[in-house]
């Protein structure tokens, strides 16, 4: 896996709300964990732009409520640095839900733009995304 050309600050703790970015059918996420956080004891995990997460959808369809999954961060309000010098800010905190297993996205299309970082590291997601910023 390639690493982030970024220097990404983690502004995602655990217990914070998202908005599902796809068409998958869930609507608002709330982040449960962090996979492949490394962290000191009782230090709250957080997540960034690029973080797989597990999530439970708290709004969306009646099939997808209340169910665990996986996502990717795809977009977060705080601000970070890319290594050419510019900064890079969104207007919301957004994830794509994607499959347990296998990495790809469980939807069709991506509403909205997403990082250049994402795309970079899960072609599969840039492929469907409206615009990368």
């Amino acid at each position: 896996m390639k690493a982030l050309s970024a220097n990404i600050k983690r502004a995602l703790p655990v217990g914070a709300t998202l908005t599902c970015a796809d068409n998958s059918g869930a609507k608002i996420v709330e982040i449960i964990n962090v996979l492949k956080y490394k962290g000191v004891l009782r230090r709250v995990p957080t997540a960034g732009v690029g973080s797989i997460i597990i999530c439970s959808v708290k709004k969306g369809t009646p099939a997808m409520r209340k169910k665990k999954v996986k996502a990717i961060v795809v977009r977060q309000k705080a601000a970070y640095k890319r290594a050419n010098g510019t900064t890079v800010v969104f207007e919301d905190n957004a994830a794509v839900l994607i499959e347990p297993k296998k990495g790809i996205p469980v939807a069709t299309e991506i509403k909205g733009v997403i990082a250049r970082e994402v795309a970079e590291i899960y072609p599969k997601i840039a492929a469907i995304a409206a615009g990368v910023a």
